[in-house]
């Protein structure tokens, strides 16, 4: 006779493909959205208020998904993924419409506000990677996290450039030309919210909690945590919180050099069509290749792989730090090693995260870890633009190195301890 706990471990392989499909298609969607948007972003905050508001541009939008972080995770919790997400994915299509709005009367304060909820749309591609590991096997969890980081990639280099044909017809409509990656933006959120709600089901989370309760002794849920029992794991585990640290200064690194690059390029009047060339082949770098990053973590180890991230990263900063500012090659060589640094620091340090948290605790660690992540880009996206304005972006690429070789030396301290 086959029982319910059987019927569910046998379903759960099956469940697990559904889920990667389903948060594949929605993170493409977002990857459309935020990648298009970003750019875009900076470029009319800077039209408005100077350098200074680029950068603020990038700060609200990190900020965003740093002050939704652990209410997407409290939902998550109390909801379920599917819940958690596609709120996320809501709010952000209303914050491109705020954008809209705001460019076409010219007001930058409340393109700060809109930029703030498209950030939201952020926080829920950064939660999406964590869901696709809920029912994931351990052997395989940094693939399954990669695969669902990978799926941004076509969404994600085809949203930059699709900057001059969104733009265009936003002219067509009367807006200015810089709304229309934010009106392609809210058409695409409106979708992955669409595809989580109707296709995310059954919510692994919610699947992951009722395994785990039929393989306890007592075959009863255990009480769902709070968000402050995240903090407490995190204090008596090591290890999660240098997946933190790297998740975090990896982040912020990637974030500082990569809003400040449109602005460099369009000092000396790069064209809009090349600009979203140098940010496709960055998001490239960021997408591209995380199931092979994915298959190296789980194959060479959390550490190792970090350590390589961070060289990336450092390789990253001298190429764009040393490249002028019309040289499109050579800076998109540059912002293509720093999206390749920051997914081996990303992939790695969330797999860190999650590796030594229960099933029933992980919304609660993994949304206290992108809290950290997004408010560490946030303070770095805001100081990027105050270095670009008063120094150099040169100067700015040298500062960035200095987390880079932080995290370098936290890891390599970590390893000698272990051993």
């Amino acid at each position: 006779m086959t029982t319910n706990a059987t019927r569910v471990a046998l379903d759960v392989p099956q469940v697990q493909r559904r889920v990667i499909r389903t948060l594949s298609a929605s993170q493409m969607f977002g990857g459309i959205a935020v990648a298009g948007s970003v750019p875009a972003g900076a470029l009319i905050a800077a039209s408005l208020g100077g350098d200074q508001f680029a950068g603020l541009a990038q700060t609200f939008g990190v900020l965003g998904a740093a002050v939704f972080a652990l209410p997407l995770a409290r939902i998550a919790l109390n909801r379920g993924r599917r819940a958690a997400l596609s709120v996320g994915y809501g709010l952000g299509c209303i914050g491109a419409v705020v954008v809209v709005v705001a460019g076409a009367i010219r007001l930058a304060p409340l393109v700060l506000l809109g930029t703030l909820l498209v950030g939201v749309a952020s926080a829920a591609g950064y939660q999406a990677r964590y869901a696709a590991t809920d029912l994931a096997v351990e052997s395989h969890r940094a693939r399954a996290l990669s695969i669902v980081v990978w799926a941004g990639t076509v969404g994600a280099v085809l949203g930059p450039n699709l900057l001059n044909p969104s733009g265009n017809m936003a002219l067509s409509v009367g807006l200015p030309q810089l709304t229309g990656p934010y009106l392609l933006a809210a058409a695409m959120l409106a979708l992955a919210v669409v595809v989580l709600f109707l296709l995310l089901r059954p919510d692994p989370y919610l699947l992951a909690r009722k395994i785990a309760a039929k393989a306890s002794a007592s075959g009863e849920l255990a009480p769902r945590p709070r968000l402050r029992d995240g903090i407490e794991h995190l204090r008596q585990h090591r290890r999660a919180m240098l997946g933190v640290t790297s998740v975090a200064l990896g982040h912020v690194v990637m974030v500082s050099v990569m809003v400040m690059t449109p602005v460099h390029m369009a000092h000396v009047d790069v064209s809009l069509q090349l600009i979203g060339l140098v940010i496709s082949v960055h998001v490239l770098g960021m997408y591209a290749f995380s199931p092979l990053v994915g298959w190296l973590v789980d194959r060479l180890g959390r550490l190792s792989m970090v350590l390589v991230g961070v060289g990336i990263l450092l390789a990253s900063c001298v190429v764009c730090g040393l490249a002028p500012a019309d040289s499109v090659p050579v800076l998109a060589v540059g912002l293509f090693l720093l999206g390749l640094g920051w997914s081996c620091t990303l992939i790695a340090g969330s797999t860190l995260v999650t590796d030594d948290v229960s099933e029933n605790e992980r919304p609660a660690v993994q949304g206290l870890s992108d809290l950290v992540m997004n408010l560490a880009a946030a303070i770095g996206g805001a100081i990027a633009g105050i270095i670009v304005a008063t120094s150099s972006y040169s100067v700015l690429c040298a500062v960035t190195a200095v987390p880079v070789l932080t995290l370098g030396a936290l890891v390599v301290r970590e390893r000698v301890a272990e051993r």
